[in-house]
């Protein structure tokens, strides 16, 4: 019988979800290494379950150099550094990247800094920084009003393209935020410094922020 595989082609044709089940199975394959004598089998044939439909049983069916050329494929694409992307699509619904980063509210800002660096979490995030466009002209748009949990679930299938680039777009932003804070921390009033201290110490701050992007950027290594 004649197996087909679907291979993506394309880093958008990759989910957050899929990604979030390729990075729990690198700890477990990182885990085997001492273990199991061949834990690269296991590799690859997770990595053709997680992003190309493919279980355990049928992939030990296809020839082992299409399956290094099938994973090495899915690498090159896990490596991409994709500019960011503004808009995508969900089922019917059309999600765009929060146009004024300044009006994010300070309770969406708790929660991109609450789920920020944890990949099962992530999609709490990307709910923030994504909504669903209510009124769309040329490239311009308004997006609807954050409302928590809402979109979660929709947000584990945001195109795995969006994730990356949103997180680059960030964390970059972050660190001129950061820079912005500390020029003016300098002419700050004593008032003003225990109120930053006070939130860096309750773990609300953008210098948390930054530092969890960076070690998410890092493990991802763009």
């Amino acid at each position: 019988m004649e197996l087909k595989v679907n291979i993506p082609t394309k880093l958008s044709e990759l989910s957050l979800q899929q990604y979030s089940k390729y990075l729990e199975m690198i700890t477990q394959y990182d885990q085997m290494k001492d273990e199991t004598k061949n834990p690269d089998v296991f590799y690859m044939l997770k990595t053709l379950e997680i992003f190309c439909g493919i279980n355990y049983e049928d992939g030990l069916k296809i020839r082992l150099q299409d399956v290094r050329k099938i994973v090495n494929k899915i690498e090159e694409l896990l490596s991409q550094k994709p500019d960011l992307v503004r808009t995508f699509q969900v089922g019917d619904t059309e999600f765009g990247f929060i146009p004024k980063l300044d009006d994010m509210t300070f309770g969406e800002y708790i929660d991109i800094d609450t789920n920020l660096g944890n990949w099962n979490n992530m999609h709490k995030a990307i709910a923030v920084l994504y909504r669903p466009i209510k009124k769309k002209s040329g490239d311009k748009y308004l997006i609807e009003e954050y409302r928590g949990d809402v979109y979660h679930e929709a947000m584990k299938h945001t195109p795995l393209d969006a994730v990356l680039s949103s997180l680059v777009f960030f964390y970059h932003l972050g660190i001129d935020l950061s820079n912005a804070m500390t020029k003016y921390l300098e002419e700050a009033s004593q008032t003003d410094l225990e109120r930053y201290k006070t939130l860096e110490g309750s773990g609300v701050g953008i210098n948390r922020c930054i530092r969890l992007l960076r070690e998410t950027l890092q493990d991802l290594r763009i």
